[in-house]
């Protein structure tokens, strides 16, 4: 874990900056609009790399979801925020990177009632390495066929983060290229 605490961009509504907070401060029951983003790694054979988030997050401990997700911090480059999260939480660098779902924003509330409250732009990006993921970021992690993750939140919902859900619903085209 950084030896700094991570900020995190504040939004208004029509999703200019109005500052920045602590995101360890800021992920309550009534949770800020903020900036943030979700990124889905494959690999050459053209599967998605899915992750189930430790049991110690503060929110969603357990499900699976995309690959990752972060907070640009303030005057940080989405492209940065990928690379820095993707090393943080995975022990992978990314190539490729690509905006697929530029204005993807949602609202989910947790069963512990915290709040996620994000405009959270989803990339795709590609890996050849290895994940060795951090266990208080990670606690499994799975190369799968995206008709699989597809047909496997459709008939399980609950088992994965509902931004996963969302993103896959809202996405024109396919994750995999």
């Amino acid at each position: 874990m950084s030896q700094f605490p991570e900020s995190v961009v504040l939004l208004a509504e029509d999703g200019s900056p109005i500052g920045t907070a602590d995101k360890f401060a800021v992920h309550t029951e009534t949770t800020p609009l903020h900036l943030a983003f979700s990124c889905h790694v494959t690999n050459t054979d053209g599967e998605l790399l899915v992750t189930r988030r430790a049991l110690s997050k503060l929110t969603w401990p357990g499900v699976w979801t995309n690959t990752f997700c972060g907070h640009p911090g303030p005057d940080e480059t989405f492209e940065d925020a990928i690379a820095r999260r993707a090393s943080r939480e995975l022990g992978i660098t990314v190539s490729g990177v690509e905006s697929v779902l530029p204005d993807f924003r949602y609202r989910a509330v947790d069963a512990s009632g915290i709040v996620e409250n994000e405009i959270c732009p989803v990339f795709r990006a590609v890996t050849t390495d290895v994940p060795a993921p951090a266990a208080d970021e990670v606690a499994e992690w799975a190369w799968v066929p995206e008709d699989a993750l597809r047909a496997a939140v459709e008939a399980a919902p609950f088992a994965f983060s509902p931004w996963l859900g969302w993103q896959l619903a809202a996405l024109p085209t396919r994750i995999v290229g």
